[in-house]
C-alpha cells in the first residue's frame, strides 16, 4: 500500500522553476566577442603603423602649418653668430643649411647644432630661434696652442690637447713646436709656465717632452733649455732674469741645464758652424757671434757653478 505525503508534495510544488540563460548571455560568447574586438585593434594598429598613414597624415597638417605661419611672416630674415673667429662664414652657412626666407619654424635646430659642431674649430653651440624672422647661434670655438708633431706629420692642437682636423697649417708655422707622445695632454700646462715669462717665452721654437716627466726647450732653434721635472717654474723664472740682464751672450749657448736645484751646467756652441734647429723645423740663420763676448758662466750669477753637460737625455 502506498502511502502519500502530502506535505512532501507541497513543498515540491514550492521550489522556483530554473531560469534558462540567453545564449549571448553565456561567458564563453562574451569571451570570444572581447577576443574579437582586441583582434581587430591588434590589425588596425598593425595596418595603420606598416601603412604609414598617420604619420604621413601628422606630416602634411605639420606642413601646412609651417607654410600659414611662412605666409604671415615667420620666416628667416637674419642671422646672428656671436663667438666666431676662425671659422668661416662660408663653412657656418653650409652646416646650417638655412637660406634667407625660409620658413623659420622648418628650421631644426638639434640636427643643425650637430653639423655645427663637426666643423673644425667649433667646439660647442647653442642656437636659438628668436621668433618671428632671427636665428641666433653663440659659438665657442676651440683655441689654437701648438703644432704637435709625431712621425714627420705636424698636427694642430688646441689649449685641451685635442687635435683641430685642419689641412692647411701655413697660418700656423709660427706656433712653438711639441715633441712627445703624450705632449698634447701636458702641453697646457707648460704653457702656464712660459707665460710667466713672456719676453724669453717668445724666443721658444720648440718643447721636447722627456721620458714621459719633464720638457727641453729650444730657444730659437739653437740653444737647448734642460727643464727639471719638479719646480720648473721656479728655474723658468731664474732663467728669465739671466736673460733679462745678458740677453745676447745666449746666442753663444748650444745647452742649459736646469735640472739641479743648486747649479746650473751649460755648455756653448761651436762658433764656426750654425747652431741646428729641432728635427722638422725650419732653419733659422744664427748671428755672427762676437769673440769678445766673455763666457756666460761668469757673468750670470757669482753663486752659480758652472759643469761641463754630458748632453746626454735623462
Amino acid at each position: 500500500m502506498i502511502q502519500y505525503n502530502k506535505s512532501s508534495a507541497k513543498r515540491k510544488r514550492g521550489l522556483p522553476r530554473r531560469r534558462v540563460k540567453s545564449f549571448w548571455q553565456h561567458p564563453v560568447f562574451a569571451a570570444s566577442v572581447l577576443i574579437f574586438i582586441a583582434g581587430g585593434i591588434s590589425c588596425a594598429s598593425w595596418w595603420f603603423w606598416h601603412s604609414d598613414w598617420l604619420s604621413q597624415t601628422v606630416k602634411r597638417a605639420k606642413s601646412s602649418f609651417i607654410l600659414s605661419t611662412a605666409k604671415q611672416g615667420f620666416v628667416v630674415r637674419e642671422i646672428l653668430v656671436e663667438g666666431r673667429i676662425e671659422t668661416s662664414r662660408q663653412d657656418l652657412l653650409e652646416a646650417l643649411r638655412l637660406k634667407n626666407g625660409s620658413p623659420i619654424l622648418a628650421f631644426n635646430t638639434g640636427t643643425a647644432r650637430i653639423r655645427v659642431e663637426a666643423l673644425p674649430w667649433v667646439q660647442k653651440v647653442v642656437i636659438e630661434r628668436q621668433l618671428p624672422d632671427v636665428v641666433h647661434l653663440f659659438l665657442s670655438e676651440r683655441r689654437p696652442l701648438a703644432l704637435w708633431q709625431r712621425n714627420g706629420i705636424f698636427s694642430l692642437i688646441d689649449i685641451n690637447g685635442d687635435l683641430i682636423p685642419l689641412r692647411d697649417l701655413s697660418a700656423y708655422s709660427k706656433l712653438i713646436v711639441i715633441i712627445g707622445k703624450d705632449a698634447p695632454t701636458k702641453a697646457a700646462n707648460l704653457f702656464k709656465v712660459l707665460a710667466m715669462e713672456p719676453q724669453l717665452a717668445s724666443r721658444v721654437t720648440a718643447a721636447v717632452r722627456v721620458g714621459g716627466r719633464r720638457w727641453n726647450l729650444h730657444l730659437n732653434g739653437q740653444t737647448e733649455i734642460l727643464l727639471p721635472e719638479k719646480d720648473a717654474d721656479a728655474a723658468w723664472v731664474h732663467l728669465a732674469n739671466l736673460y733679462k740682464k745678458h740677453d745676447e751672450l745666449f746666442n753663444n749657448l748650444k745647452t742649459i741645464d736646469l735640472r739641479l736645484a743648486n747649479r746650473m751646467a751649460i755648455r756653448q756652441g761651436d762658433k764656426s758652424v750654425v747652431k741646428k734647429g729641432v728635427k722638422g723645423l725650419p732653419a733659422i740663420q744664427s748671428k755672427s757671434i762676437d769673440n769678445s763676448r766673455k763666457r756666460l758662466k761668469r757673468q750670470m750669477h757669482p753663486n752659480t757653478k758652472a759643469i761641463p753637460a754630458s748632453g746626454k737625455e735623462t
